[in-house]
């Protein structure tokens, strides 16, 4: 997890235990790959779903046999084999559910043929589904993944979707999508054609001042598990939230400016996120459920 999309999921982080390391590598390979089907290359919006059909096809094997692939078992399409052998052995291995791989899947299937979301309760569905699950597989490799753990997971995961989704708002355009709940620009008096031509009006200001504090009281409402956890799973969370917090920061330093320059982390920032994962047992706010 982190505020790049799939590059957050932590498979190199020096925080990783070595034994979960080719676990998570397994995992990635699964989510990015299905990830770039819909969203990268110049395939048509029918080509994309039929290659994500492909892979609903082999998780619905993995969930037949329970088992890892054998080479009489191995994908009917050849070219999956490279992810879906290895996935199925992790699956086992670890003893995880589908269900989070089939959430995700659903996800990018959705990214193909939905551009826009009316209202922040169909925005949270899509979230749940396309960020969320990280979160769960990952409690499911730590053995971690009780409800009360999982409730604070997804808000993590669900905040730092937002963030991305607010720093990428001109990535998103050229492909043609919006991720602001269009209920949120109509009540700010912002339109589409504010963000295809990157206007930085008080009313774009306003809207994004109000979509940063919502993915902030996310991320400050799931933050207790950071704490909860122990070891290295616990630490890596800390830097997660705090990663999640230092974006927003700047989005608004840069006084709400995602058009003319992506917000991103240097090394000064990774030093104050360092500094501010030591402190939160003392500076953690206390948080009524948000959204």
């Amino acid at each position: 997890m982190s505020v790049d999309h799939y590059e957050n999921f932590p498979v190199a982080s020096l925080l990783l235990p070595t034994h979960l390391r080719p676990a998570v590598a397994n995992i990635y390979r699964f989510a990015r790959s299905a990830d770039d089907i819909a969203d990268e290359g110049y395939a048509d919006d029918a080509q994309r779903l039929a290659a994500l059909r492909r892979y609903d096809r082999e998780l619905d094997k993995l969930d037949v046999t329970k088992l890892p692939l054998s080479a009489d078992q191995e994908p009917s399409d050849d070219d999956l084999s490279a992810i879906f052998v290895p996935l199925a052995a992790t699956i086992q291995e670890h003893n995880l559910s589908l269900t989070p791989f089939r959430r995700l899947l659903s996800a990018f299937m959705q990214d193909v043929t939905v551009k826009r979301y009316q209202d922040i309760s169909s925005l949270m569905d899509y979230c749940n589904r396309s960020a969320a699950p990280v979160g769960e597989i990952m409690l499911g490799l730590y053995r971690a993944d009780e409800p009360d753990n999982l409730a604070l997971s997804d808000a993590i995961c669900n905040a730092l979707q937002l963030v991305n989704f607010w720093q990428d708002v001109a990535v998103d355009w050229r492909k043609q999508r919006i991720y602001i709940p269009l209920a949120d620009m109509r009540r700010f008096g912002v339109t589409e054609e504010d963000i295809a031509g990157g206007r930085l009006t008080d009313a774009w200001r306003a809207l994004m001042a109000f979509e940063v504090g919502r993915a902030r009281a996310l991320l400050h409402f799931g933050a207790p598990l950071a704490l909860r956890l122990p070891g290295r799973i616990g630490w890596e969370l800390r830097l997660v939230v705090q990663g999640g917090l230092r974006i927003l920061e700047r989005i608004e330093s840069a006084g709400f400016d995602v058009f003319h320059a992506r917000p991103t982390l240097g090394k000064s920032d990774w030093l104050l996120m360092a500094w501010r994962a030591c402190r939160m047992p003392h500076t953690l706010p206390v948080t009524a459920p948000p959204l």
